[in-house]
């Protein structure tokens, strides 16, 4: 069984800069992808950032230049650094990751961090 979870969420105000963590843990043998989303309050969840086992990374284009996403392989434990926080970058952001079980790909969930700005 593989867990996700996600911290470092909280309210913040317009400008400042939040870091958050995926820890991922379990039965796995390799990690393929892990990527955060967010879904605000009557809108539909949205990628914002991923990385892939070769460190190569991606942005939605709201995020670009102000986010940074990174991974720590011995921790197995990816970061997303937040910063020029604004009040649309307020809701839930969730981390998924994409592992490799028994030569089969899944996917598992967090349950998401709350960030709040303020503005």
């Amino acid at each position: 069984q593989v867990q996700v979870v996600e911290s470092g969420g909280g309210l913040v105000q317009a400008g400042g800069s939040l870091r958050l963590s995926c820890a991922v843990s379990g039965s796995t043998s390799s990690i393929y992808i892990i990527d955060w989303y967010r879904q605000a309050p009557g809108k539909q969840r949205e990628l914002v950032a991923v990385i892939n086992s070769e460190d190569s990374t991606n942005y939605a284009e709201s995020v670009k230049g102000r986010f940074a996403i990174s991974r720590d392989n011995a921790k197995n434990t990816v970061y997303l650094q937040m910063n020029n926080l604004n009040a649309a970058d307020t809701a839930v952001y969730l981390c998924r990751a994409v592992v490799g079980i028994r030569g089969y790909q899944y996917q598992f969930w967090g349950q998401g961090t709350q960030v709040t700005v303020s503005s």
